[in-house]
Protein backbone atom coordinates (compact mmCIF):
# COMPACT_ATOMS: atom_id res chain seq x y z
CA UNK A 1 0.00 0.00 0.00
CA UNK A 2 1.34 3.57 -0.88
CA UNK A 3 1.88 5.88 1.89
CA UNK A 4 2.56 9.47 1.81
CA UNK A 5 6.37 8.66 2.67
CA UNK A 6 6.25 6.45 -0.73
CA UNK A 7 4.45 8.39 -2.60
CA UNK A 8 6.93 11.33 -2.03
CA UNK A 9 10.02 9.43 -2.53
CA UNK A 10 8.71 7.22 -5.45
CA UNK A 11 6.12 9.06 -7.02
CA UNK A 12 5.25 7.59 -10.57
CA UNK A 13 8.13 5.74 -12.46
CA UNK A 14 8.87 7.86 -15.96
CA UNK A 15 7.95 5.90 -19.00
CA UNK A 16 9.85 7.68 -21.54
CA UNK A 17 9.73 9.86 -24.43
CA UNK A 18 6.51 11.15 -26.11
CA UNK A 19 5.07 11.71 -22.33
CA UNK A 20 4.38 14.32 -19.74
CA UNK A 21 5.99 14.76 -16.65
CA UNK A 22 4.66 16.19 -13.63
CA UNK A 23 7.29 17.86 -11.29
CA UNK A 24 5.53 18.11 -7.89
CA UNK A 25 5.69 18.27 -4.42
CA UNK A 26 5.47 15.30 -2.25
CA UNK A 27 2.38 16.76 -0.64
CA UNK A 28 0.15 16.75 -3.35
CA UNK A 29 1.04 13.54 -4.51
CA UNK A 30 -2.38 11.92 -3.67
CA UNK A 31 -3.90 14.32 -5.35
CA UNK A 32 -2.23 14.34 -8.49
CA UNK A 33 -2.35 10.26 -8.07
CA UNK A 34 -6.03 10.32 -8.07
CA UNK A 35 -6.77 13.25 -10.84
CA UNK A 36 -4.89 10.97 -12.84
CA UNK A 37 -6.77 7.90 -12.56
CA UNK A 38 -9.96 9.85 -12.45
CA UNK A 39 -9.58 11.52 -15.73
CA UNK A 40 -7.65 8.83 -17.76
CA UNK A 41 -4.54 10.87 -17.90
CA UNK A 42 -2.24 8.06 -18.25
CA UNK A 43 -0.20 9.98 -20.57
CA UNK A 44 1.32 11.95 -17.53
CA UNK A 45 4.32 10.77 -15.33
CA UNK A 46 4.61 12.04 -11.58
CA UNK A 47 8.39 12.89 -9.92
CA UNK A 48 8.02 14.26 -6.38
CA UNK A 49 10.27 15.98 -4.16
CA UNK A 50 10.19 15.30 -0.41
CA UNK A 51 7.00 17.50 1.12
CA UNK A 52 9.33 18.48 4.13
CA UNK A 53 10.90 21.27 1.50
CA UNK A 54 8.02 22.85 2.66
CA UNK A 55 10.40 24.03 5.67
CA UNK A 56 13.18 24.15 3.61
CA UNK A 57 11.75 26.34 0.52
CA UNK A 58 15.89 27.26 -0.47
CA UNK A 59 15.81 23.51 -1.90
CA UNK A 60 12.96 23.79 -3.90
CA UNK A 61 14.66 25.60 -7.24
CA UNK A 62 17.61 24.10 -7.39
CA UNK A 63 16.32 20.28 -6.42
CA UNK A 64 13.54 21.12 -9.52
CA UNK A 65 16.34 22.52 -11.92
CA UNK A 66 17.79 19.15 -11.32
CA UNK A 67 15.27 17.06 -12.28
CA UNK A 68 14.27 19.81 -15.53
CA UNK A 69 17.63 18.94 -16.38
CA UNK A 70 17.96 15.49 -16.16
CA UNK A 71 14.70 14.86 -17.97
CA UNK A 72 14.20 17.14 -20.43
CA UNK A 73 15.39 14.45 -23.08
CA UNK A 74 12.85 12.22 -22.39
CA UNK A 75 9.79 14.30 -22.13
CA UNK A 76 7.77 16.30 -24.54
CA UNK A 77 6.85 18.57 -21.88
CA UNK A 78 7.08 18.78 -18.39
CA UNK A 79 4.97 20.76 -15.94
CA UNK A 80 5.95 21.97 -12.75
CA UNK A 81 3.59 21.44 -9.94
CA UNK A 82 4.38 23.46 -7.66
CA UNK A 83 3.10 27.05 -6.66
CA UNK A 84 5.72 29.96 -5.39
CA UNK A 85 6.08 28.18 -1.39
CA UNK A 86 8.34 30.60 -0.31
CA UNK A 87 10.94 31.08 -2.67
CA UNK A 88 10.57 34.40 -3.27
CA UNK A 89 9.74 33.71 -7.28
CA UNK A 90 13.24 32.27 -7.39
CA UNK A 91 11.24 29.12 -8.99
CA UNK A 92 8.98 31.08 -11.78
CA UNK A 93 12.77 32.89 -12.95
CA UNK A 94 14.30 29.35 -13.06
CA UNK A 95 11.14 28.01 -14.96
CA UNK A 96 11.32 31.26 -17.46
CA UNK A 97 14.46 30.24 -17.67
CA UNK A 98 14.14 26.64 -18.78
CA UNK A 99 11.04 27.24 -20.76
CA UNK A 100 8.86 24.85 -18.47
CA UNK A 101 5.49 25.90 -17.03
CA UNK A 102 4.35 26.08 -13.64
CA UNK A 103 1.43 26.32 -11.81
CA UNK A 104 -0.13 29.93 -10.48
CA UNK A 105 -0.50 31.17 -7.25
CA UNK A 106 1.47 31.89 -4.02
CA UNK A 107 1.02 28.38 -2.15
CA UNK A 108 -1.20 25.08 -2.13
CA UNK A 109 -3.71 26.82 -0.12
CA UNK A 110 -4.16 29.68 -2.86
CA UNK A 111 -4.66 27.50 -5.71
CA UNK A 112 -6.89 24.94 -3.50
CA UNK A 113 -9.19 27.64 -2.51
CA UNK A 114 -8.72 28.83 -6.44
CA UNK A 115 -6.12 31.85 -6.77
CA UNK A 116 -8.71 34.60 -7.59
CA UNK A 117 -11.01 33.68 -4.55
CA UNK A 118 -8.27 33.01 -2.42
CA UNK A 119 -7.16 36.46 -3.48
CA UNK A 120 -10.01 38.17 -2.54
CA UNK A 121 -9.59 37.07 1.06
CA UNK A 122 -9.01 38.78 4.14
CA UNK A 123 -7.77 35.93 6.24
CA UNK A 124 -4.24 37.19 7.33
CA UNK A 125 -5.23 35.81 11.10
CA UNK A 126 -5.99 32.33 9.71
CA UNK A 127 -3.58 28.96 9.65
CA UNK A 128 -4.51 26.91 7.19
CA UNK A 129 -4.58 22.51 6.63
CA UNK A 130 -4.73 20.74 3.50
CA UNK A 131 -5.56 17.15 3.85
CA UNK A 132 -1.81 16.07 3.56
CA UNK A 133 -1.32 18.36 6.50
CA UNK A 134 -3.52 17.38 9.08
CA UNK A 135 -2.63 13.37 8.19
CA UNK A 136 0.86 14.78 8.59
CA UNK A 137 0.56 17.46 11.27
CA UNK A 138 2.86 15.92 14.19
CA UNK A 139 5.65 15.50 11.48
CA UNK A 140 5.39 18.87 9.69
CA UNK A 141 3.62 21.25 12.40
CA UNK A 142 4.17 19.73 16.12
CA UNK A 143 7.05 18.62 15.96
CA UNK A 144 9.33 21.21 14.09
CA UNK A 145 8.25 23.74 15.85
CA UNK A 146 9.49 21.87 19.42
CA UNK A 147 5.91 21.85 20.87
CA UNK A 148 6.38 18.53 21.72
CA UNK A 149 8.82 19.25 24.07
CA UNK A 150 7.79 22.94 25.09
CA UNK A 151 4.49 23.24 24.85
CA UNK A 152 4.39 26.70 26.35
CA UNK A 153 5.72 28.13 22.64
CA UNK A 154 2.24 27.67 21.43
CA UNK A 155 1.14 31.08 21.94
CA UNK A 156 3.60 32.78 20.76
CA UNK A 157 3.92 31.21 16.88
CA UNK A 158 -0.31 30.96 17.40
CA UNK A 159 -1.02 33.96 19.38
CA UNK A 160 -1.37 36.04 16.32
CA UNK A 161 -3.87 33.71 14.36
CA UNK A 162 -7.41 33.56 15.16
CA UNK A 163 -9.12 30.28 13.52
CA UNK A 164 -7.61 27.17 11.31
CA UNK A 165 -9.05 26.62 8.40
CA UNK A 166 -9.61 22.98 7.00
CA UNK A 167 -9.36 22.84 3.50
CA UNK A 168 -10.34 19.72 2.54
CA UNK A 169 -9.48 17.74 -0.52
CA UNK A 170 -11.93 14.96 0.14
CA UNK A 171 -14.83 13.94 2.03
CA UNK A 172 -13.47 12.04 5.27
CA UNK A 173 -14.82 12.07 8.59
CA UNK A 174 -11.94 11.02 9.98
CA UNK A 175 -9.76 13.71 8.86
CA UNK A 176 -11.93 16.43 9.43
CA UNK A 177 -12.18 15.01 12.99
CA UNK A 178 -8.57 14.96 13.21
CA UNK A 179 -8.45 18.87 11.74
CA UNK A 180 -10.20 19.54 14.49
CA UNK A 181 -8.21 17.97 17.24
CA UNK A 182 -5.36 20.14 15.58
CA UNK A 183 -7.67 22.89 16.09
CA UNK A 184 -8.09 22.47 19.66
CA UNK A 185 -4.40 21.60 20.12
CA UNK A 186 -3.25 25.01 18.86
CA UNK A 187 -5.90 26.92 20.60
CA UNK A 188 -7.96 28.46 17.66
CA UNK A 189 -11.43 28.50 16.29
CA UNK A 190 -12.54 26.10 14.13
CA UNK A 191 -13.82 26.47 9.98
CA UNK A 192 -14.14 22.94 7.53
CA UNK A 193 -14.16 24.28 3.91
CA UNK A 194 -14.16 21.66 1.73
CA UNK A 195 -12.50 23.16 -1.49
CA UNK A 196 -11.70 19.58 -3.72
CA UNK A 197 -8.92 20.22 -5.62
CA UNK A 198 -9.68 23.65 -6.86
CA UNK A 199 -7.38 25.01 -9.54
CA UNK A 200 -4.87 21.83 -9.23
CA UNK A 201 -7.07 19.82 -11.60
CA UNK A 202 -7.50 22.46 -14.35
CA UNK A 203 -3.65 23.33 -14.67
CA UNK A 204 -2.99 19.74 -14.85
CA UNK A 205 -5.46 18.87 -17.33
CA UNK A 206 -4.08 22.08 -19.34
CA UNK A 207 -0.46 20.23 -18.80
Amino acid sequence: MSTDASLTHDGLAPKGHGRVLLIACGALAREIIALRKGNGWDHLDLQCLPAIYHNHPEKITPAVREIVTQNRAQYDRIFVVYADCGTGGGLQAACDEMGVKMIAGPHCYSFYEGNDAFAALDEVTSFYLTDFLVRQFDAFVWEPLGLSKHPQLRDMYFGNYEKLVYQAQVKDPELFEKARECADRLGLEFEYRFTGYGDLAAAIGEA
